[in-house]
Order: C-alpha cells, then sequence, then structure tokens
C-alpha cells in the first residue's frame, strides 16, 4: 500500500536528541536546528497539514546544563536531570513557534497512558483538541516519574504509539542518519517489510546522551507500518527536509511501507498496552487461536506473572516466541489452577485476542 498525499495530512515528527544537542554543545546548540525545523513545520501547517511532534532532548539539554558526561544510569538521577533540561526544551520550542505565529503545548505521557483504556482515549481527545484549535502538540515521556514499569524505553517507539493513537497519515522519525543503511552503507530507499534481513542490519546506538538507536527507529517503523502507517526515517540537518518528505515520502532517507491497517481496539491490544504477564500454549491451542478461536485452559501449559482479570497478557508458543496478546477473563492464580483442563470460563475471547 503505497501512501498518497491525501492520506498524510495529519504528520507525526519524532525529533531525536541527536539533532538537537551534540555531546559537546551547550544548551544554546538547540537553537538552529530546532528553528530550521520549525519554520517548516510553520510551512506544513499553513499549506493545510496537521503537525505533532515528540521530541526528546530533555535528557541531554540536563547533562549539559549540570555539566554531565555521561547518561547517568540510575533512574533517580535520569528522573532529575530530566526535570532540569524539559524546561529548557519547552522554553526553545515556545520561543520558535511563537516567531512564526503559533502556539505550541507541553505534552508528558507514560506507558501507563496507553495501557489504560480510557487514559488512552483521553489522551488521543487532547491531542485532537490541540490539533482543532491550531496548536503544535509537543510530546514527550513523561521522564521525571516514569519508573521501569512504566517506561516506554524510547521516544522513536513513542512516536508510533503516537502516530497510531491519533490515526497519522504519516510518521518522519528525524536522526543524524540518511536513513537504514545496506552492508555497503548505502540508504535503503524503500523497506517493504521489516524481515529478520532487515533487523540484522541494525545495531544499538553508544552516543553518550541517547537511547535506542536505529535499532530503536525498526522497532517504531514496526508499530507503525502494521497500522497502516507509512514511516520515514531521515536525516534532520539535511536541507528543507520536513518539506521534502511531506512532500514525496520516498524522496529522502528510508521509507517504510505500511501494511493494511489493524482495527483501533487490535492496535491498542498489540502495542498500546503493557502485558501484566505471560500464558503458554500447547501447540493445539496455539492453532486453534491462529484460526480466530477463543483460548481456553485446556490448551495453557504455563503461567508467568501476577495478573487479573482484565489485564493484557503475552501469548508464547512452546519455544518461547510470543505471537499474541490478549485480554483475559482469569487471573493468574485462577487460570494456574484449571490450566490443561476444561474449564467453564474461557481464558480470552477471541474478540480481546490479537495475533502479532
Amino acid at each position: 500500500m503505497k501512501p498518497s498525499e491525501k492520506s498524510y495530512n495529519r504528520i507525526v515528527i519524532k525529533i531525536g536528541s541527536s539533532i538537537l544537542h551534540t555531546d559537546t554543545a551547550s544548551p544554546e546548540s538547540l537553537a538552529y536546528p530546532a528553528s530550521g525545523l520549525t519554520q517548516q513545520v510553520s510551512e506544513l501547517i499553513a499549506s493545510g497539514k496537521e503537525i505533532i511532534i515528540v521530541s526528546s532532548g530533555a535528557i541531554a539539554l540536563g547533562m549539559s546544563v549540570l555539566k554531565m558526561k555521561f547518561r547517568p544510569r540510575q533512574l533517580s538521577s535520569l528522573q532529575a536531570v530530566a526535570a532540569v533540561g524539559q524546561h529548557l526544551l519547552m522554553s526553545q520550542y515556545r520561543s520558535f513557534f511563537a516567531k512564526e505565529g503559533l502556539n505550541c503545548a507541553q505534552v508528558l505521557l507514560t506507558r501507563d497512558d496507553f495501557a489504560n483504556r480510557q487514559r488512552y482515549l483521553n489522551a488521543k481527545n487532547t491531542l485532537l483538541e490541540l490539533l482543532k484549535l491550531g496548536v503544535v502538540p509537543i510530546i514527550n515521556e513523561n521522564d521525571t516519574i516514569s519508573t521501569d514499569e512504566i517506561k516506554f524505553g524510547d521516544n522513536d517507539r513513542l512516536s508510533a504509539l503516537v502516530a497510531t493513537l491519533i490515526n497519522a497519515g504519516l510518521l518522519i522519525i528525524l536522526s543524524d542518519v540518511d536513513g537504514l543503511l545496506d552492508k555497503e552503507k548505502k540508504v535503503i530507499r524503500v523497506v517493504e517489510g521489516i524481515t529478520p534481513a532487515i533487523k540484522s542490519l541494525v545495531r544499538p546506538t553508544a552516543k553518550k546522551t541517547c537511547v535506542g538507536g536505529m535499532v530503536t527507529k525498526i522497532e517504531a517503523a514496526k508499530i507503525a507500518v502494521d497500522s497502516g502507517i507509512p514511516c520515514v526515517v531521515a536525516n534532520g540537518r539535511a536541507k528543507d527536509i520536513l518539506l521534502s518528505v511531506a512532500r514525496e515520502p520516498a524522496a529522502a532517507g528510508t521509507l517504510f511501507i505500511p501494511k493494511k491497517a489493524r482495527r483501533a481496539k487490535e492496535h491498542w491490544l498489540a502495542f498500546g498496552a503493557k502485558p501484566k504477564g505471560n500464558i503458554t500454549l500447547d501447540d493445539g491451542a496455539k492453532d486453534a487461536l491462529l484460526a480466530k478461536k477463543s483460548l481456553l485452559a485446556v490448551g495453557v501449559i504455563a503461567v508467568e506473572g501476577d495478573f487479573k482479570a482484565g489485564d493484557i497478557v503475552g501469548i508464547r508458543d512452546k519455544a518461547a516466541c510470543e505471537f499474541a496478546k490478549g485480554k483475559v477473563r482469569l487471573s493468574s492464580l485462577e487460570l494456574e489452577k484449571v490450566m490443561g483442563r476444561r474449564a467453564p470460563k474461557e481464558v480470552a475471547h477471541r474478540d480481546n485476542i490479537v495475533i502479532l
């Protein structure tokens, strides 16, 4: 499915720390790249497009102010550094957008805002209302309160989840590289499927102020394309990059071609909610799920984690490969008592199961 210009009037743009900041620069280093990008965003909005920004940079800016050479590892230290840098980040964005005659809004999210269905819908409605008001939402993970259990892990993944949350037509992930490189270090212009061969081309970043690297961009691209949203990974320092990609997604960087979109509920089950535990199935139960049948206790051979009825769990086969997720009707304690046996209540109804 190739993207059409009509389908990507609503665009999510992820701006990485490496675009806004370098290991040796001062907080003022944000000024040039962010100013150039906000000018392009202004032009896109003037042309009728809706723009949502997911921006990294708070921790990098906080490290610079506090004269830290290395990214803290302790969670409380990261939260403190993020608190120092977050207001600097928004102050810069507010200043640059004001020059373009635009207002912006800070939106801080945690994984719980996606895991809880009501909060998920609340976040969606807030973002859509901001767009109606002509305000540019600037989203970041709420690093100052996020714990390991509720962290996204990186803003690449967050940007993909935001894109699916508000039914974006296009996700643009800006980094300091020209796109996904092949083994000869040449940019791959179009990726039609995220295969093991594609995944083998990438590795984590070693930069002191960043997390993720191309690995997380591939993971984010998969979330987007599985939801029917094209994704472009491109160099944010290239001249007029946003204008070029908005006109033609394959014009620069690497374009990941989308699949047929999942239904909204399927997407939430697959990507929005973090599993509270895992269930392992025998071959017969796996085949039943793949045939779009409900999950019964008789096919369960192992239960991991502490979950309640109504929680989302990962569903694995005997090789420990997670092939589905589901919203369960039994708690882990209840399921442990009846697994491997016929039970009056199904573990998960087929309407609450998504195949990954």
